[in-house]
């Protein structure tokens, strides 16, 4: 046998061991959270309403800015979740309503669109390649970990959309936000988007920051 095969067979051999001592580990919400996850709850405390989740069955209210809404099931709000690397969301879209770019920093993201019709796409990385797609009921598209996206009804009705998560706490950052809805100086935002100073005081008035 080969020293490839050897460490080949050795992996497989830890990752099975390591699978067979702990079935799961139940988040304990009443501790930190961390890079790693919440510390377990006592296998003794776990009971199956840790492994069901119902709130994404009611539909999320979206009379706001965006006319959206995203119900999360990720570990906070469903702690089986903790360590299992998979989370999910409900997503609702009234008629031109909008998630705006926002990345996943620590999940890629499936959606799948279950009502109306959803234009979609991300852009890459290394080329800011635009991959843009206008989905309908049945169709799935994914988003790559990290990177910015976006989800917009084009159709005439509501949309309502499900997304799964390759992380239980896949973070968020709505680029909007991150420039316009806190104190972030508006000369620097100026400076580091090239928008005038009349544009940035709309947005920040609109979204609510300061500087």
């Amino acid at each position: 046998m080969s020293i490839l095969q050897s460490l080949i067979l050795l992996s497989f051999l830890l990752s099975v061991s390591h699978a067979a001592v702990q079935d799961f580990c139940v988040g304990d919400l009443s501790g930190p959270d961390s890079p790693a996850g919440y510390t377990c709850k006592k296998v003794s405390a776990v009971t199956v309403d840790d492994f069901v989740f119902s709130g994404l069955g009611m539909a999320g209210n979206t009379s706001n800015l965006i006319k959206a809404a995203v119900t999360p099931a990720f570990v906070a709000q469903f702690p089986g979740l903790n360590g299992l690397g998979i989370s999910l969301a409900r997503l609702d879209l009234a008629t031109g309503g909008v998630i705006p770019l926002h990345t996943h920093p620590a999940a890629s993201e499936v959606l799948i669109v279950l009502q109306g019709t959803i234009c979609a796409g991300f852009i890459s990385s290394s080329a800011n390649n635009v991959y843009l797609k206008t989905l309908n009921k049945g169709d799935s598209m994914i988003f790559p970990q990290g990177l910015l996206h976006f989800q917009l009804n084009s159709g005439k009705g509501s949309a309502l959309a499900i997304v799964s998560f390759s992380s239980p706490s896949p973070g968020l950052q709505v680029l909007d936000f991150a420039l316009f809805a806190n104190n972030f100086p508006s000369e620097l935002v100026e400076a580091t988007t090239f928008l005038d100073a009349a544009q940035i005081a709309k947005l920040k008035a609109l979204l609510g920051g300061t500087g």
